[in-house]
């Protein structure tokens, strides 16, 4: 186990492993890779943008609503000319729909993509005009008692919203409610501003950023009856989106900082501190957004400065951060290839790999140090594997030319091949589960890669439904025969980022890794897992990416880049082992630990 020196304040402290709980600003030093960590404020989730379909008409000074980043609606902008077209989202792509009955620009927003609020803008000139959408039309309702534009609004429907600030002219501090039926003036920002970005209920919300100042940090929280200030942004913007479901949950993204371009920089609100996260792919302000949670949202159009139809999804939910540490190294490390790994992060088997006579070792790990145990009865690499570092299963892999089909036992002390063989001889592909309830999946069969998967009950493989896509160099992870992840892989000419969810009868196509990549080290579950390293190396031989059942987030990179690893870890996304393969240039031993349940920690210069 790696062993870390901590600091914090003038205590310092050993630690035999990471930190369970470090403290906030917290620094300490691991002595196995030479490396000083810091303790992030946010321990627990983390999140990444990602591409989605681009809206039909490219516009600036838009705006948006919905409940996720499946379902939103988008709405006037400057095109140019100014428009009024609307388009729904439903997760993939944008479709037309009617259109606002007067276009406008900058104006604000709140609901769902069935049930919305537009409110303000400017038309020809700053209005007060407000319209109610019901999921097929528009229509014109009382508007509000103030006209302004760049105003902030928030609201979960189209018949309770919040919308503050803006320009009248002049700059506003103005707060007015929305019951569905009448706009109600209620109590003023504490700072006036316009080109808000806004998050929350009429009862519980936030006021972000916003100029003049210019390009402020200021950020105020609403209680449903007094606005109170509160900790500023760390990037001061204005013309920034966001969303969130109350004054204590909120991401806000790009916008105009003050001396430089439009910025990409995202900050994650957790209810007492802003929490810098990954940046949107483009840097763009005056976007619209979504209303709902910060666990999935998207941001939509925007200038950058020309009028953009890009959208991009925010996955936020269940990824932890956390760190890889640096362990013992394998006793053998002349050896790639190792598909084969089996076990937890602190008792696992490496097993086989290439080249010959390395090719039959075994190795097994306590947490600290790796030790040869009995070697495979058929050396392999390639190979598929599943199970315990006691009880574990090997099967399929190749030997130069020749692609096997034997299975072999693991009992804590030797193996023994059973009567079990695989149908397809293949190699780089992927498996996971225990020794009495296997699955195996891809690969190469020496002429062509496959989609063949192949499920084990304790006594017989037999072939169940393919994959969708065929492919080779593939991972995968999962529990059992009943339930994996499938990622990644190689169908030349292209790595790919496909992931796959088995359900036990078929698989289903869902969201893509964020890289593209093959012969990558995996583990965990269907709904929680790891993706790490992989070819190419670079760019790809270090990035990890966490699964959350839903989406890929990419987190801390491993510290050596390196493909063709072995791998290991029943932990879902939080517990995992990387160890050996190829890197740039030759080949490693070393071993790589991921934890990631509380640390969120990043290396920082010695110097």
């Amino acid at each position: 186990m790696a062993t870390y020196l901590g600091t914090h304040g003038s205590k310092i402290q050993n630690y035999t492993t990471d930190p369970d709980n470090p403290n906030t600003g917290e620094v300490w030093y691991n002595d196995t890779s030479n490396a000083l960590k810091f303790q992030y404020p946010n321990t627990t989730t983390g999140g990444s943008w990602r591409t989605g379909g681009s809206l039909n008409t490219a516009r600036t000074q838009t705006t948006g609503a919905g409940a996720s980043g499946t379902s939103a609606i988008a709405f006037g902008g400057e095109a140019p000319p100014r428009t009024g077209a609307t388009e729904l989202y439903d997760g993939t792509s944008w479709t037309e729909v009617n259109d606002l009955t007067t276009a406008r620009q900058n104006m604000s927003g709140a609901g769902t993509a069935t049930a919305a609020v537009a409110f303000g803008g400017v038309d020809t000139a700053i209005t007060n005009l407000t319209e109610m959408w019901n999921g097929t039309n528009w229509t014109e309702v009382n508007n509000l008692t103030t006209a302004r534009s760049g105003m902030g609004g928030t609201g979960a429907t189209n018949t309770a919203s919040l919308t503050f600030g803006g320009n009248t002219p002049p700059v506003s501090a103005l707060t007015e409610n929305w019951n569905g039926t009448n706009w109600t003036e209620v109590n003023d920002l504490n700072t006036a501003r316009q080109y808000i970005a806004a998050a929350g209920t009429p009862s519980s919300a936030l006021s972000v950023g916003g100029n003049p100042a210019p390009g402020s940090a200021v950020t105020e929280s609403w209680n449903g009856t007094n606005w109170t200030e509160i900790t500023d942004l760390n990037t001061p913007r204005e013309r920034a989106s966001g969303f969130g479901t109350d004054n204590t949950s909120a991401l806000v993204f790009g916008g105009l900082v003050p001396g430089s371009p439009r910025t990409g920089a995202s900050e994650l609100w957790n209810g007492s501190s802003w929490v810098e996260q990954n940046d949107l792919a483009t840097g763009r302000s005056l976007m619209g957004s979504t209303q709902g949670p910060v666990s999935s949202g998207l941001a939509f159009g925007g200038g950058t400065p020309s009028p953009s139809a890009l959208t991009e999804e925010w996955t936020g939910a269940g990824a932890p951060i956390g760190a890889w540490a640096t362990s013992g190294n394998l006793n053998t490390a002349s050896r790639v290839f190792m598909k084969g790994g089996a076990g937890t992060k602190d008792a696992a088997l490496a097993i086989g790999g290439i080249p010959a006579p390395t090719n039959a070792k075994t190795e097994s790990y306590n947490g600290t140090n790796w030790t040869e145990v009995n070697d495979l009865n058929t050396g392999r690499g390639n190979g598929g594997s599943a199970g315990t570092q006691t009880a574990a299963l090997a099967f399929g892999g190749s030997s130069g030319a020749t692609n096997y089909n034997a299975t072999e036992l693991w009992n804590g002390s030797n193996w023994t091949t059973v009567p079990a063989t695989i149908n397809t001889n293949r190699n780089t592909a992927a498996a996971n589960g225990t020794t009495t309830s296997a699955l195996f999946y891809g690969g190469y069969d020496g002429t062509n890669w496959v989609a063949v998967t192949e499920s084990y009950n304790g006594s017989t493989w037999t072939e169940v439904n393919d994959l969708n896509t065929a492919r080779y160099e593939i991972m995968g992870c999962g529990a059992d025969n009943t339930s994996a992840l499938a990622f990644g892989g190689y169908t030349p000419p292209n790595m790919r980022d496909l992931t796959e969810v088995w359900n036990g009868t078929n698989w289903t196509e869902v969201n893509n890794l964020n890289t593209g990549r093959s012969n990558a080290g995996g583990s965990g579950t269907a709904t929680a897992a790891l993706c790490f390293g992989g070819s190419p190396i670079p760019p790809s031989g270090a990035i990890t990416e966490s699964w959350n059942g839903v989406s890929w987030v990419e987190v801390a990179d491993l510290n050596v880049n390196r493909r063709e690893m072995g791998s290991a870890g029943s932990g879902g996304n939080t517990a995992a082992l990387a160890f050996g393969g190829e890197t740039t240039p030759g080949v490693t031993a070393a071993t790589e630990e991921w934890s990631g349940s509380t640390i969120a920690t990043k290396t920082i210069s010695t110097d």
